[in-house]
């Protein structure tokens, strides 16, 4: 079993409550969602592992077991294009357990336009292996759900 932590604070949601159809639907893979408290703050890593793909919106960690974890910034902000992100690691480092990755402002995303929700999916994963353990109020670093 794998623990997926919070990456951010905020308000566990679901995967339904995001405001885009490839993440709502499970498209991505199964997970669920925080709505981030508004204000600057950092994303850290659900759990320790290598940092395959590293953009300023978004990040994939894999585990030693393999298994991958996508942390999605907001919604349609890739076209920001890094602006009111900044990097606090690089791709192929290593990081442990709730280490920041990415600073970032969730009020500015929200006052561009855009969602802040922010997805936090497992990859190549069958529905059925994903058990979210937390609803509502979550701090970054709490565990988020259980990878089975």
């Amino acid at each position: 079993m794998t623990t997926v932590l919070a990456p951010v604070g905020g308000t566990a949601v679901g995967l339904a409550a995001v405001p885009d159809p490839v993440f709502s639907a499970g498209m991505v893979g199964p997970g669920t969602a925080i709505d981030p408290y508004r204000g600057p703050g950092e994303a850290v890593a659900p759990l320790a592992g290598k940092i395959m793909k590293l953009h300023p919106h978004a990040y994939v960690i894999v585990g030693d077991d393999g298994k991958g974890v996508l942390v999605h910034l907001g919604i349609d902000t890739v076209q920001l294009r890094g602006e009111g992100f900044r990097l606090l690691a690089a791709e192929g480092d290593r990081v442990r357990a709730g280490q920041p990755v990415v600073a970032w402002d969730p009020s500015q995303v929200e006052a561009g336009g855009r969602s802040p929700v922010c997805p936090v999916v497992a990859l190549d994963a069958p529905a059925a292996s994903v058990r979210c353990v937390v609803a509502g109020r979550v701090r970054a670093g709490d565990e988020l759900f259980r990878w089975l």
